[in-house]
Order: C-alpha cells, then structure tokens, then sequence
C-alpha cells in the first residue's frame, strides 16, 4: 500500500482495540451506578443521623420545654413565697419598730427614773449637811447617787460622776463627828432628869405620928401647951450640910428646875444639829453646873450625867462642813443637755 490510498479506519484498528473502544461506556456507566448507589447510601445515612439527631433534639426541646416549666412554676411559688416573706417581713419591721420605740420609751423612763433618784440623793444630802450635819449619811446618799449613774453606763453621765467623786473626796477628808451618837446621849440624859434625886428640900414635909406612939392622957392645959409646942417646932428646922452655901428648894421649885434642866439640854442638842459650838459648850456647861448645884452628887446617876456631860463638852464640832454646789451645778447642767435635745 501507498501513502495516497490511506487504509481505512476499521482495517487498520487492531481488535483489542476496538473491544476497548466498545467497552468505555459501560464502564462510564457502571462506574455513575455505582457513584449514584454510594451517594444514595450516604445521603440516606445522613438524613437518618439528620432524623436521630432531630428527634433528639426534639426531646431534649421537648425535656427544656417541661424542665422550663416547672422552673416557671417553682419561680411563680418562690415569688408568691417571697411575697409572703415581705409581707411578713414589713410586719416584723412595724413590730420591730413599735418594739423600739417602746424600748427606747422604757429606756428614756429608766434614765428619768434614775435621775430622779440622783436628784433626790444629792438633794437629802445637802440637807444631812445644812440641817444635821450628819456627814456619813451625806457620804451614803451621794455614793448611792454614783452607783445609780454608773449602772445606766453612758458617757452623758461623766461630768455629774465626776462632780460627786470631788463632793465625796471633800467629805471623806473631814474629821468625824459622831452627830447622831452625840444628840442620842443627849436623849438620854434629858429621860433621866426626872430621876435624878436633888440635895436638899428647903422646907420639909410634915410629920406623921407614929401608929405604934402610945397617946399620954393630958390635962387640958397639958395638952393645949403640948400642941402649942408642935406648932412652934413645925415653924422652924434645923438641917446640916457639908456644904454651908447648898441651895434650899422648896418642894414646888423642883418641877420648874427638872424642866428648866431638861430646856438647857435640848437647847444644846439643837446647837448640836445645827453645828453651833459656842452654844452648844455654854448650854453644856450651864447643865453641868445646875447638876453639880442642885442635884446629889454622890448618886450613881448623877455621876454618870456628869460624866457623860463631860465627855460631850469635849466634842469638837467647830468643823467646816463643804457644799455640794460643784453636784448641783453638775446636775443641771446635765439637764439643760437633756432638754436640748
């Protein structure tokens, strides 16, 4: 064969070659069955694990939905819990405030209370000190009037402590007088001047004949001088002392003189009271005098009025008793505070 007649295709094609050529698109088209079948596969797995996972999506939507309303219901039974909880939460606060207000009402009443009884402590003692001079029952008052301030424990109270702290100090640094111990030995000798036997009585009581005297038969001129004589003695009496000028009382005048005595010793019990020195001594010693003059000296209770005169003359009562003007002036200024307020 030539170059210028060409073989034609089917003769020059050798058979492997044309079985191949015939085999090509079945094997395209296997190869699209089997590709259709594996998509078809897959996209069938996919939307069963599409499906599975809707359905658990749709029970676990489902399991919120439910899980969301019982959260609902707890939330509305909290908030009608809680409404009940503020209701009787702003009950509370109005009792706790009416509560308070008492307290604080009871409290406010206390402290009045209280200072009331300090007012009146510091008042009974500056009265033991003008009247009486009873300085130990002024100590009691205002140690008191401390006890009462420190027991309600607030600083308002500190300057009134204070002022009573300087009165005390004041009154401790005296020295003692035993007022009352003194004004009762007073007492006691004023109960016993009625029984205080006196010296002497200037005239005598008269005489009664003895029941056991035998009358004596006289004449009549016998018995008319003996009365005569009886008469005559009854006019005059004969009495010896120790003492040539002792006093002669009758027995009227000693009614006045135990009177009169008993004046002298409430005179200086009240010159005690009143811290008079001077007129307590002069009063004193014009008792001793009166005693030592007119009553029996050598009487066991005469001796021991004496003696307890004595021993009063030498009390010393010329002592400065302080005021409490610092407690008083503390006191109210405490109260202008108070009312301040």
């Amino acid at each position: 064969m030539s170059a210028d007649n060409p073989t034609p295709p089917n003769e020059l094609t050798p058979p492997a070659a044309r079985r191949s050529v015939r085999r090509g698109p079945w094997i395209f088209l296997v190869l699209a069955v089997v590709l259709l079948a594996v998509w078809q596969w897959l996209a069938t797995r996919q939307q069963s694990e599409m499906a599975g996972r809707l359905a658990a999506a749709e029970t676990a939507a489902k399991e919120n939905r439910d899980a969301r309303a019982q959260l609902l219901e707890q939330i509305a039974t909290l908030q009608t819990r809680l409404g009940t909880a503020e209701t009787r939460l702003a009950e509370f606060e109005t009792r706790g405030e009416a509560l308070q207000g008492l307290y604080d009402d009871m409290t406010r009443g206390r402290e009045e209370a209280s200072l009331l009884e300090v007012e009146q402590a510091i008042t009974l003692a500056a009265q033991q000190l003008q009247l009486a001079g009873n300085v130990s029952v002024a100590v009691l008052a205002l140690q008191a009037a401390d006890s009462r301030l420190a027991r309600l424990d607030r600083p308002l109270y500190l300057p009134l402590r204070a002022a009573l702290a300087k009165d005390l100090a004041r009154l401790n640094s005296l020295s003692f007088v035993d007022v009352p111990g003194l004004s009762l030995r007073l007492e006691e000798i004023v109960s016993a001047v009625d029984k205080l036997p006196l010296i002497a009585l200037g005239r005598p009581g008269e005489v009664t004949s003895s029941a056991d005297e035998v009358p004596v038969v006289r004449s009549w001129w016998q018995q008319a001088g003996h009365e005569i004589w009886q008469e005559v003695k009854g006019l005059v009496r004969i009495q010896r002392f120790d003492q040539s000028d002792q006093p002669l009382l009758a027995p009227g005048q000693s009614f006045f003189l135990r009177e009169n005595l008993k004046l002298r010793l409430l005179n200086a019990r009240l010159a005690l009271l009143a811290r008079d020195h001077a007129t307590f001594r002069n009063e004193l010693t014009a008792a001793q005098g009166w005693l030592k003059r007119y009553f029996a000296a050598d009487d066991k209770a005469v001796k021991a009025a004496l003696a307890s005169l004595q021993q009063l003359l030498a009390s010393d009562l010329s002592v400065a008793l302080p005021t409490l003007n610092d407690s008083h002036a503390a006191l109210r200024d405490l109260r202008n505070r108070k009312e301040k307020r």
